[in-house]
């Protein structure tokens, strides 16, 4: 299951993205908001990133105005690592060498056309592992410093 969520900053491009979800079959939890009020991103992103690091869902998209704000919010939760795609190769490569769990976008920067684009390249690639694990592992060690 995926989790989604979005502050009023990204309320608009939110349905486009669970439209696509539901047209590919991809259960998804919706944890908000639910109204373009101005509310705070940072709970959303907590809600979010929660779901993703306790395993109630696989992976997580973000939404808000710039994608910036929710990405630093959920990466102050353990073992979530959130990304801020604005193109194609870089959702792949998050996905491929940082296993990244949370995909965050931002409305006011990314239109629908290219959003949709990103959130295929980020579901649809696999983490390589290798070498690469050994870096994410090194990612989890500096969580496991500070962390406590």
């Amino acid at each position: 299951m995926l989790a989604i969520g979005c502050d009023h900053g990204g309320f608009n491009l939110k349905p486009v993205i669970i439209k696509y979800l539901e047209d590919h079959n991809i259960a998804y939890k919706d944890f908000g908001t639910f109204s373009s009020e101005s509310c705070d991103y940072p709970d959303y992103a907590l809600k979010v990133a929660e779901a993703v690091a306790s395993g109630e869902c696989e992976k997580g998209i973000l939404i808000c105005g710039t994608g910036i704000g929710v990405s630093i919010a959920a990466n102050k939760v353990k073992g979530i690592r959130a990304a801020l795609c604005g193109d194609v190769f870089s959702a792949k490569a998050t996905r491929a060498h940082n296993n990244a769990n949370i995909l965050t976008l931002g409305e006011r920067v990314t239109g629908p056309g290219l959003a949709l684009e990103i959130v295929d390249a980020f579901l649809n690639t696999n983490f390589d592992g290798g070498r690469h694990a050994v870096r994410v592992n090194k990612i989890t060690e500096i969580e496991n410093k500070y962390f406590k």
